[in-house]
């Protein structure tokens, strides 16, 4: 049995309709594709991403800030509460394979600067302009760029 690639969604706790919207259609979209959505499991970009891949029957994780698994959104199948706080952000891209983010804040840059610094496909739609992260401008290209990347991982490690 091969495990599902988990693929972290990043993007903001408050962000507008239509960030969200487009978040939405990147957690469906990585369902579809097979892979599992793991976020912050709050709201925002993290709920969205959620509930986009359950939409699609999809897996989803919270690495939660705090202690209560109950705080984490309702689409949120395995919620890990972590007591950690803001610094909660580094095991989210550290489980995941990739990461794709959304719009964002400060914790966003954050979790892109923790997967760049550890050598993962970062991909990014209306996100900070970093080096290193691949612009793209639909749910459908995001998903198609980190299958991709992944591809080229995997065959390079085999």
């Amino acid at each position: 049995m091969r495990r599902a690639d988990l693929i972290a969604v990043v993007g903001a706790a408050v962000a507008a309709p239509p960030t969200l919207a487009v978040a939405e259609e990147v957690g469906a979209a990585l369902a579809q594709a097979g892979y599992t959505v793991i976020t912050g499991g709050l709201g925002g970009v993290m709920e969205a991403a959620s509930r986009g891949a359950r939409s699609e029957l999809g897996a989803t994780i919270g690495i939660l800030p705090g202690e209560d698994s109950e705080a984490a959104n309702g689409w949120v199948e395995l919620a890990i509460p972590t007591g950690l706080g803001a610094a909660r952000n580094a095991l989210v891209v550290a489980a995941a394979q990739a990461c794709v983010a959304v719009g964002g804040e400060y914790g966003t840059l954050a979790e892109i600067a923790f997967a760049l610094r550890a050598g993962k496909p970062v991909v990014g739609l209306g996100t900070w302009d970093v080096q290193g992260v691949e612009h793209v401008s639909t749910a459908a290209r995001a998903v198609e760029r980190i299958t991709a990347a992944l591809a080229q991982k995997h065959h390079t490690s085999d």
